[in-house]
Protein backbone atom coordinates (compact mmCIF):
# COMPACT_ATOMS: atom_id res chain seq x y z
CA UNK A 1 0.00 0.00 0.00
CA UNK A 2 1.33 3.41 -0.98
CA UNK A 3 1.04 6.76 0.71
CA UNK A 4 -2.37 8.40 0.51
CA UNK A 5 -3.44 12.00 0.10
CA UNK A 6 -6.23 13.51 2.26
CA UNK A 7 -8.61 12.94 -0.67
CA UNK A 8 -8.05 9.19 -1.03
CA UNK A 9 -11.51 8.18 0.23
CA UNK A 10 -13.19 10.75 -2.01
CA UNK A 11 -11.36 9.37 -5.04
CA UNK A 12 -12.69 5.90 -4.27
CA UNK A 13 -16.21 7.23 -3.74
CA UNK A 14 -16.05 8.90 -7.16
CA UNK A 15 -15.06 5.61 -8.80
CA UNK A 16 -11.45 6.49 -9.54
CA UNK A 17 -9.07 3.90 -10.92
CA UNK A 18 -6.15 4.13 -8.50
CA UNK A 19 -2.52 3.53 -9.47
CA UNK A 20 0.90 3.82 -7.85
CA UNK A 21 2.74 7.04 -8.70
CA UNK A 22 6.05 7.67 -7.00
CA UNK A 23 4.96 5.63 -3.99
CA UNK A 24 1.54 7.30 -3.74
CA UNK A 25 -1.89 5.81 -4.44
CA UNK A 26 -3.29 8.31 -6.94
CA UNK A 27 -6.31 8.49 -9.29
CA UNK A 28 -5.50 7.68 -12.92
CA UNK A 29 -8.99 8.61 -14.10
CA UNK A 30 -12.61 8.66 -12.96
CA UNK A 31 -14.05 6.80 -15.93
CA UNK A 32 -12.74 8.50 -19.07
CA UNK A 33 -9.24 9.92 -19.28
CA UNK A 34 -9.99 11.43 -22.70
CA UNK A 35 -13.14 13.20 -21.51
CA UNK A 36 -11.27 14.60 -18.49
CA UNK A 37 -8.63 15.92 -20.90
CA UNK A 38 -11.24 17.63 -23.09
CA UNK A 39 -12.98 19.13 -20.05
CA UNK A 40 -9.78 20.88 -19.01
CA UNK A 41 -9.10 22.20 -22.51
CA UNK A 42 -12.63 23.61 -23.02
CA UNK A 43 -13.83 24.34 -19.45
CA UNK A 44 -11.95 23.19 -16.33
CA UNK A 45 -11.12 20.22 -14.12
CA UNK A 46 -9.70 19.65 -10.65
CA UNK A 47 -6.64 17.52 -9.89
CA UNK A 48 -5.43 16.26 -6.52
CA UNK A 49 -1.69 16.95 -6.51
CA UNK A 50 -1.23 16.69 -2.76
CA UNK A 51 1.52 14.12 -3.30
CA UNK A 52 3.88 16.94 -4.29
CA UNK A 53 6.28 18.31 -1.68
CA UNK A 54 6.01 21.84 -0.28
CA UNK A 55 9.15 23.30 1.30
CA UNK A 56 9.34 26.76 2.85
CA UNK A 57 12.77 28.42 2.86
CA UNK A 58 13.36 31.16 5.41
CA UNK A 59 16.28 32.93 7.04
CA UNK A 60 18.52 35.95 6.53
CA UNK A 61 20.35 34.32 3.61
CA UNK A 62 17.42 32.56 1.93
CA UNK A 63 17.73 34.57 -1.29
CA UNK A 64 21.52 34.29 -1.52
CA UNK A 65 21.34 30.55 -0.89
CA UNK A 66 18.66 29.94 -3.52
CA UNK A 67 20.67 32.01 -6.00
CA UNK A 68 23.52 29.56 -5.45
CA UNK A 69 21.30 26.46 -5.41
CA UNK A 70 19.13 26.98 -8.51
CA UNK A 71 19.84 27.49 -12.21
CA UNK A 72 17.25 30.25 -12.46
CA UNK A 73 17.73 33.42 -10.40
CA UNK A 74 15.29 34.09 -7.55
CA UNK A 75 16.70 37.62 -7.52
CA UNK A 76 14.29 38.22 -10.40
CA UNK A 77 11.41 37.80 -7.94
CA UNK A 78 11.52 41.44 -6.94
CA UNK A 79 8.44 41.39 -4.71
CA UNK A 80 6.31 38.90 -2.77
CA UNK A 81 3.79 37.16 -5.00
CA UNK A 82 6.12 36.55 -7.94
CA UNK A 83 7.04 33.01 -9.05
CA UNK A 84 9.42 31.30 -11.44
CA UNK A 85 10.29 27.87 -12.80
CA UNK A 86 13.77 26.46 -12.18
CA UNK A 87 15.84 23.35 -12.33
CA UNK A 88 18.12 22.27 -9.49
CA UNK A 89 21.40 20.87 -10.79
CA UNK A 90 24.32 18.84 -9.53
CA UNK A 91 27.90 20.04 -10.02
CA UNK A 92 28.05 18.57 -13.54
CA UNK A 93 24.87 20.38 -14.59
CA UNK A 94 22.60 17.34 -14.54
CA UNK A 95 19.02 17.83 -13.34
CA UNK A 96 18.27 16.72 -9.77
CA UNK A 97 14.73 18.10 -9.98
CA UNK A 98 12.59 20.90 -11.37
CA UNK A 99 10.24 23.09 -9.36
CA UNK A 100 8.22 26.25 -9.00
CA UNK A 101 9.60 28.87 -6.58
CA UNK A 102 7.28 31.46 -5.05
CA UNK A 103 8.48 34.54 -3.22
CA UNK A 104 6.51 35.03 0.00
CA UNK A 105 6.40 37.77 2.61
CA UNK A 106 8.75 35.85 4.91
CA UNK A 107 10.89 33.88 2.48
CA UNK A 108 10.32 31.46 -0.40
CA UNK A 109 8.11 28.46 -1.09
CA UNK A 110 9.33 25.56 -3.24
CA UNK A 111 6.96 22.99 -4.75
CA UNK A 112 8.94 19.95 -5.89
CA UNK A 113 8.10 16.55 -7.33
CA UNK A 114 6.73 13.71 -5.24
CA UNK A 115 9.01 10.97 -6.57
CA UNK A 116 12.14 13.00 -5.83
CA UNK A 117 11.24 14.10 -2.30
CA UNK A 118 13.93 12.11 -0.50
CA UNK A 119 16.79 13.01 -2.84
CA UNK A 120 15.67 16.65 -2.90
CA UNK A 121 15.61 16.97 0.88
CA UNK A 122 19.01 15.26 1.15
CA UNK A 123 20.48 17.62 -1.46
CA UNK A 124 18.95 20.74 0.08
CA UNK A 125 20.29 19.87 3.51
CA UNK A 126 23.71 18.97 2.11
CA UNK A 127 23.90 22.33 0.33
CA UNK A 128 22.93 24.42 3.36
CA UNK A 129 26.49 24.57 4.62
CA UNK A 130 27.01 27.69 6.71
CA UNK A 131 24.19 29.65 5.08
CA UNK A 132 21.67 31.19 7.48
CA UNK A 133 18.64 29.37 6.11
CA UNK A 134 15.87 27.22 7.55
CA UNK A 135 13.98 24.54 5.63
CA UNK A 136 10.43 23.68 6.64
CA UNK A 137 8.75 20.80 4.85
CA UNK A 138 4.95 21.17 5.02
CA UNK A 139 3.34 17.70 5.00
CA UNK A 140 0.22 19.10 6.72
CA UNK A 141 -0.75 20.87 3.48
CA UNK A 142 -2.67 19.61 0.45
CA UNK A 143 -2.62 20.93 -3.12
CA UNK A 144 -5.53 21.14 -5.56
CA UNK A 145 -4.93 22.20 -9.16
CA UNK A 146 -7.99 23.65 -10.89
CA UNK A 147 -7.06 24.02 -14.54
CA UNK A 148 -8.76 25.25 -17.69
CA UNK A 149 -9.96 28.47 -19.34
CA UNK A 150 -12.90 28.77 -16.93
CA UNK A 151 -11.01 27.71 -13.79
CA UNK A 152 -10.51 31.10 -12.18
CA UNK A 153 -14.06 32.25 -12.86
CA UNK A 154 -15.57 29.04 -11.51
CA UNK A 155 -13.44 28.90 -8.36
CA UNK A 156 -13.97 32.60 -7.60
CA UNK A 157 -17.70 31.87 -7.30
CA UNK A 158 -17.13 29.24 -4.59
CA UNK A 159 -14.78 30.97 -2.15
CA UNK A 160 -14.85 33.93 0.23
CA UNK A 161 -14.93 37.49 -1.05
CA UNK A 162 -11.28 38.02 -0.11
CA UNK A 163 -10.13 34.87 -1.91
CA UNK A 164 -12.33 35.65 -4.89
CA UNK A 165 -10.73 39.09 -5.20
CA UNK A 166 -7.26 37.55 -4.97
CA UNK A 167 -8.07 35.01 -7.69
CA UNK A 168 -9.34 37.70 -10.05
CA UNK A 169 -6.30 39.90 -9.35
CA UNK A 170 -3.56 37.29 -9.83
CA UNK A 171 -1.42 37.53 -12.95
CA UNK A 172 0.20 34.45 -14.54
CA UNK A 173 3.01 33.06 -12.39
CA UNK A 174 1.93 34.86 -9.25
CA UNK A 175 0.96 33.30 -5.93
CA UNK A 176 -0.17 34.87 -2.68
CA UNK A 177 -1.44 33.85 0.73
CA UNK A 178 -4.96 34.63 1.89
CA UNK A 179 -5.51 33.40 5.41
CA UNK A 180 -4.24 29.82 5.61
CA UNK A 181 -4.59 29.28 1.84
CA UNK A 182 -1.88 29.96 -0.74
CA UNK A 183 -3.37 30.63 -4.17
CA UNK A 184 -1.18 30.60 -7.30
CA UNK A 185 -1.93 31.17 -10.97
CA UNK A 186 0.29 28.35 -12.13
CA UNK A 187 -0.24 24.88 -13.55
CA UNK A 188 0.96 21.92 -15.58
CA UNK A 189 -1.59 21.69 -18.40
CA UNK A 190 -0.90 24.51 -20.84
CA UNK A 191 -4.14 26.20 -19.79
CA UNK A 192 -4.88 29.04 -17.40
CA UNK A 193 -5.74 27.93 -13.89
CA UNK A 194 -4.95 27.82 -10.21
CA UNK A 195 -2.93 25.73 -7.80
CA UNK A 196 -4.27 26.11 -4.27
CA UNK A 197 -2.20 25.00 -1.28
CA UNK A 198 -4.38 24.64 1.79
CA UNK A 199 -4.52 22.76 5.11
CA UNK A 200 -5.06 19.05 4.46
CA UNK A 201 -8.01 19.02 6.86
CA UNK A 202 -9.83 21.55 4.65
CA UNK A 203 -9.07 19.84 1.34
CA UNK A 204 -11.89 17.22 1.24
CA UNK A 205 -14.65 19.80 1.81
CA UNK A 206 -13.22 22.16 -0.81
CA UNK A 207 -12.78 19.30 -3.30
CA UNK A 208 -16.43 18.36 -2.72
CA UNK A 209 -17.46 21.97 -3.32
CA UNK A 210 -15.60 22.01 -6.62
CA UNK A 211 -17.03 18.71 -7.84
CA UNK A 212 -20.49 19.68 -6.61
CA UNK A 213 -20.29 22.82 -8.74
CA UNK A 214 -19.71 20.69 -11.82
CA UNK A 215 -15.93 20.93 -12.04
CA UNK A 216 -14.73 17.58 -13.37
CA UNK A 217 -12.48 15.50 -11.11
CA UNK A 218 -9.46 14.67 -13.25
CA UNK A 219 -6.72 12.09 -12.82
CA UNK A 220 -3.05 11.68 -13.57
CA UNK A 221 -3.80 10.23 -17.00
CA UNK A 222 -5.34 13.46 -18.27
CA UNK A 223 -2.68 15.48 -16.47
CA UNK A 224 -0.04 13.58 -18.42
CA UNK A 225 -1.61 14.04 -21.86
CA UNK A 226 -2.31 17.72 -21.13
CA UNK A 227 1.28 18.45 -20.07
CA UNK A 228 2.61 16.45 -23.04
CA UNK A 229 0.53 18.50 -25.48
CA UNK A 230 1.85 21.63 -23.75
CA UNK A 231 5.45 20.42 -24.12
CA UNK A 232 6.08 20.36 -20.38
CA UNK A 233 8.75 17.97 -19.14
CA UNK A 234 8.08 15.18 -16.65
CA UNK A 235 10.90 14.45 -14.23
CA UNK A 236 12.10 10.87 -14.57
CA UNK A 237 11.16 10.73 -18.25
CA UNK A 238 12.07 13.90 -20.14
CA UNK A 239 14.55 15.22 -17.57
CA UNK A 240 16.67 13.34 -15.07
CA UNK A 241 20.11 13.22 -13.52
CA UNK A 242 21.61 11.91 -16.75
CA UNK A 243 20.71 15.03 -18.75
CA UNK A 244 21.15 18.78 -18.49
CA UNK A 245 18.68 21.61 -19.19
CA UNK A 246 20.57 22.29 -22.43
CA UNK A 247 19.50 18.93 -23.89
CA UNK A 248 15.98 19.19 -22.43
CA UNK A 249 14.56 22.34 -24.07
CA UNK A 250 15.13 24.18 -20.79
CA UNK A 251 17.94 26.53 -21.74
CA UNK A 252 15.48 29.40 -21.25
CA UNK A 253 15.28 28.58 -17.54
CA UNK A 254 19.01 29.16 -16.93
CA UNK A 255 19.82 32.68 -15.70
CA UNK A 256 23.38 33.34 -16.90
CA UNK A 257 23.32 36.92 -15.67
CA UNK A 258 24.63 38.31 -13.45
CA UNK A 259 27.87 36.72 -14.59
CA UNK A 260 29.15 36.53 -11.03
CA UNK A 261 26.29 34.32 -9.81
CA UNK A 262 28.07 31.02 -9.19
CA UNK A 263 25.10 28.63 -9.17
CA UNK A 264 25.66 24.91 -8.72
CA UNK A 265 26.13 23.32 -12.15
CA UNK A 266 27.14 26.52 -13.96
CA UNK A 267 30.65 25.31 -14.78
CA UNK A 268 29.31 21.96 -15.95
CA UNK A 269 26.91 23.67 -18.34
CA UNK A 270 29.63 25.99 -19.64
CA UNK A 271 31.84 22.96 -20.32
CA UNK A 272 28.99 21.32 -22.23
CA UNK A 273 28.52 24.45 -24.34
CA UNK A 274 32.26 24.66 -25.03
CA UNK A 275 32.35 21.01 -26.08
CA UNK A 276 29.20 21.42 -28.16
CA UNK A 277 25.70 20.44 -27.06
CA UNK A 278 25.05 17.18 -28.88
CA UNK A 279 21.32 16.59 -28.35
CA UNK A 280 18.06 18.50 -28.17
CA UNK A 281 14.49 17.78 -27.07
CA UNK A 282 11.95 18.02 -29.88
CA UNK A 283 8.33 17.20 -30.58
CA UNK A 284 7.28 14.36 -32.85
CA UNK A 285 3.98 13.91 -34.68
CA UNK A 286 2.98 10.54 -36.13
CA UNK A 287 0.81 11.15 -39.19
CA UNK A 288 -0.11 7.47 -39.60
CA UNK A 289 -2.01 5.21 -37.23
CA UNK A 290 -0.04 3.97 -34.25
CA UNK A 291 1.06 5.10 -30.80
CA UNK A 292 4.34 6.71 -29.86
CA UNK A 293 5.70 5.51 -26.51
CA UNK A 294 8.65 6.28 -24.26
CA UNK A 295 11.91 4.50 -25.13
CA UNK A 296 11.05 3.88 -28.78
CA UNK A 297 14.06 4.48 -31.03
CA UNK A 298 14.12 7.56 -33.25
CA UNK A 299 16.23 7.32 -36.42
CA UNK A 300 17.40 10.42 -38.27
CA UNK A 301 18.66 9.54 -41.74
CA UNK A 302 22.35 10.24 -42.16
CA UNK A 303 22.69 11.76 -38.70
CA UNK A 304 22.09 9.19 -35.97
CA UNK A 305 19.58 7.94 -33.44
CA UNK A 306 17.65 9.29 -30.49
CA UNK A 307 14.91 8.13 -28.16
CA UNK A 308 11.36 9.08 -27.28
CA UNK A 309 11.14 10.29 -23.68
CA UNK A 310 7.33 10.68 -23.46
CA UNK A 311 4.66 9.69 -25.94
CA UNK A 312 0.90 9.23 -26.12
CA UNK A 313 -2.22 9.70 -28.21
CA UNK A 314 -3.16 13.38 -28.20
CA UNK A 315 -6.90 13.87 -27.61
CA UNK A 316 -6.73 17.44 -28.92
CA UNK A 317 -4.86 16.58 -32.13
CA UNK A 318 -6.41 13.12 -32.59
CA UNK A 319 -2.99 11.69 -33.43
CA UNK A 320 0.02 10.35 -31.61
CA UNK A 321 2.67 12.80 -30.36
CA UNK A 322 5.89 12.55 -28.40
CA UNK A 323 8.84 14.35 -26.89
CA UNK A 324 12.17 12.91 -28.02
CA UNK A 325 15.85 13.56 -27.41
CA UNK A 326 17.60 13.49 -30.78
CA UNK A 327 20.91 14.58 -32.37
CA UNK A 328 21.31 18.36 -32.54
CA UNK A 329 21.44 18.34 -36.36
CA UNK A 330 17.98 16.77 -36.66
CA UNK A 331 15.78 18.75 -39.06
CA UNK A 332 12.05 18.27 -39.76
CA UNK A 333 11.78 14.55 -40.53
CA UNK A 334 12.68 11.33 -38.71
CA UNK A 335 11.51 7.74 -38.26
CA UNK A 336 10.36 5.84 -35.18
CA UNK A 337 10.50 2.09 -34.67
CA UNK A 338 7.13 0.68 -33.57
CA UNK A 339 6.96 -3.09 -33.11
CA UNK A 340 9.82 -3.72 -35.49
CA UNK A 341 8.59 -1.41 -38.25
CA UNK A 342 9.79 2.10 -39.05
CA UNK A 343 7.23 4.90 -39.31
CA UNK A 344 7.86 8.44 -40.59
CA UNK A 345 7.31 11.26 -38.09
CA UNK A 346 7.31 15.03 -38.36
CA UNK A 347 9.76 16.87 -36.10
CA UNK A 348 8.29 20.04 -34.55
CA UNK A 349 8.92 22.46 -31.72
CA UNK A 350 8.04 20.66 -28.48
CA UNK A 351 4.85 22.61 -27.80
CA UNK A 352 1.78 21.19 -29.50
CA UNK A 353 -1.12 22.98 -27.74
CA UNK A 354 -1.27 26.04 -25.48
CA UNK A 355 -4.34 27.87 -24.19
CA UNK A 356 -6.58 25.72 -26.37
CA UNK A 357 -4.75 26.59 -29.59
CA UNK A 358 -3.05 23.98 -31.77
CA UNK A 359 0.45 25.26 -32.53
CA UNK A 360 1.79 22.74 -35.05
Amino acid sequence: MGQRTPLYDLHLALGAKMVDFGGWDMPLHYGSQVEEHHQVRRDCGVFDVSHMTVIDVQGAQAEVWLQHLLANDVGRLNEPGKALYSTMLDEQGFVIDDMIVYRCDDGYRLVVNASTRDQDMAWLNACKGSYEVELHERPELAILAIQGPEARTRVAELVSAARSALIRDLKPFEGRAEGDWFVARTGYTGEDGLEIILPALQAPAFFNDLVGAGIAPSGLGARDTLRLEAGMNLYGQDIDQAHTPLTSNLGWSIAWEPAGRDFIGRNGLLAEIEHGVEQKLVGLVLEERGVLRAHQVVRVNGIGEGEITSGSFSPTLSKSIALARVPMATADRAEVEIRGKWYPVRVVKPTFVRHGKILI
